[in-house]
């Protein structure tokens, strides 16, 4: 009787001990210490050894609240966080987000328009330069080759596409060797091909240098097979945990957490309609984009009338951005080119302000340098004036243009909430509204989705169709997501890489 209670205690003790020495990190009843927001219950949470995780939910559901507290970015109001760890006292988690694209060069006071001023750019750093040396440590090595990235270890930091630059993120984080690396939305800005890639170097990492996924995602189908755990979120609640294929079946849930827009989308109509009569939208003759020794386009021919629907497209770094500059009167080789905007040739007088007023626009580059902690009416209503950072006043009536464009995406009532505090994709729906509220005659839509979750992928989907739709609207539309072309895309034209 004994031996078999010595047995028994044994193996208890053997089984609690191979479970604790499997955790990395246990979350034990904690509410961060936040201001406005917080979860209404305390959280559970807990990373073993081996597990790959994904956070699930709509904008503002509370994922990056979560992937926060995890990386110790709150003191806490209640409960604790335990790392089962050498590193107990630093624990190496590292985040990237979109936003974090400024701290490649350190370069947060540089402005929207430098990327395109040659002149400008000289001194910023190559993307060996930004690894310190490192790009020649075969770990590092490894990841490089994994993400295609060589040929971007030559290239100017500000000279990459938003899909290079997220690429490179990565790889100057995982230069740390972190213990979880956490990625906010990582595949969005990714070509098919980029996405690829980053999965494999998904399914790599912890052979790598043992370093664990979290990814932060408000896509179902971005869930990659990689994932052992889902922690789905809704209304900054955490619920249970599944594993990947119980939750890729639930059905039920799904619906519940991106439920089916009820209504059809009514769009404010103007008391007195633009009417500025143009037959050309815009007209490119064998333009050429040259930096240095690098051409980004050459001879690139494109006309664009009156009502066209048109998709760009092009893998990353083929010069879709460049082209976009252009068009919206941002690129200073401009001049040395010869295209038309709207029936007038580019440079015979006009100011980049009479052509912006006719332009909305939408980027993820515009979305970066929106870095000003104002209320998210301001932000809107800066459409008005196309100003990124300056931030004029307003009349009442274009403050009532911009709420109703505000409660069209659904965020009106976050008219008084500061823009840095809001998700990603609360800030791009804001950005959209932005873009719409002039009745502009030419929408350029960079990557509109970028961010969005289910639903409001349909919202801004079925606001751009609408839009579109109306007498004279011309539409150039980017997306590396075939699905989420309009279906009035009725002309293409696609960028090759030189």
């Amino acid at each position: 009787m004994a031996s078999l209670y010595t047995k028994i205690m044994f193996n208890f003790v053997r089984y609690n001990i191979i479970v604790m020495t499997e955790t990395i990190v246990k979350i034990s009843q904690v509410i961060p210490r936040t201001v406005g927001f917080s979860f209404p219950q305390p959280v559970d949470w807990e990373i073993k050894k081996g597990e790959q995780w994904a956070l699930i939910g709509p904008n503002g559901a509370g994922k990056s609240l979560m992937a926060n507290v995890l990386r110790g970015g709150f003191a806490l109001r209640n409960g604790s966080i335990k790392w089962v760890s050498k590193k107990d006292d630093c624990p190496n988690v590292e985040m990237i987000s979109f936003k974090d694209i400024h701290s490649l060069t350190d370069t947060r006071d540089s402005y929207y328009q430098q990327r395109w001023q040659s002149t400008e750019n000289e001194e910023m750093p190559t993307g060996r330069e930004v690894l310190s040396g490192k790009a020649e440590d075969s770990y590092v090595k490894k990841i490089i080759e994994t993400l295609g990235a060589t040929e971007l270890l030559e290239k100017k930091i500000t000279f990459l596409s938003s899909g290079e630059l997220r690429k490179f993120l990565i790889i100057r984080v995982l230069v740390k060797k972190p213990r979880i690396l956490i990625l906010d939305n990582p595949f969005i800005g990714l070509d098919a091909p980029s996405r690829k890639v980053l999965v494999d170097l998904l399914s790599q990492l912890e052979d790598l240098e043992k370093t664990q996924a979290v990814l932060l995602l408000s896509n179902i189908h971005d869930i990659p097979e990689t994932v052992t755990h889902v922690m789905p979120m809704l209304a900054l609640t955490r619920y249970p945990t599944y594993d990947r294929s119980t939750f890729m079946a639930d059905v039920s849930l799904h619906q519940k957490m991106f439920p089916a827009l009820s209504d059809t989308v009514s769009l404010p109509v103007l008391e007195t309609p633009n009417e500025r009569p143009y037959e050309v939208a815009f007209r490119l003759e064998k333009v050429n984009i040259r930096y240095g020794k690098r051409t980004i386009l050459e001879k690139v021919e494109w006309e664009a009338r009156r009502g066209e629907h048109w998709s760009l497209t092009g893998p990353n770094g083929c010069g879709k951005s460049t082209l976009l500059s252009l068009l919206y009167a941002d690129n200073p080789q401009a001049y040395a080119n010869t295209y038309y905007l709207f029936d007038r040739k580019r440079g015979t007088g006009e100011s980049i302000w009479d052509i912006k007023k006719r332009i909305g626009y939408v980027s993820p580059e515009i979305h970066l340098y929106f870095r000003q902690n104002v209320p998210l009416l301001k932000v809107v209503a800066s459409g008005f004036y196309d100003s990124i950072g300056l931030f004029r006043p307003c009349t009442s009536e274009q403050e009532a243009e911009a709420l109703r464009w505000m409660d069209v995406f659904g965020i009106k009532d976050l008219k008084d909430r500061l823009f840095l505090t809001l998700s990603s994709g609360e800030q791009r729906l804001a950005l959209l509204a932005r873009a719409f509220v002039k009745d502009p005659d030419l929408l350029i839509l960079d990557e509109p989705l970028h961010g969005l979750d289910e639903r409001n992928k349909k919202l801004a989907s079925n606001v751009i169709e609408r839009f579109c739709a109306r007498k004279a609207k011309t539409l150039v539309y980017v997306t590396h997501y075939p699905h989420e072309m309009p279906s009035l895309i009725d002309h293409h034209f696609k960028l090759e890489k030189n």
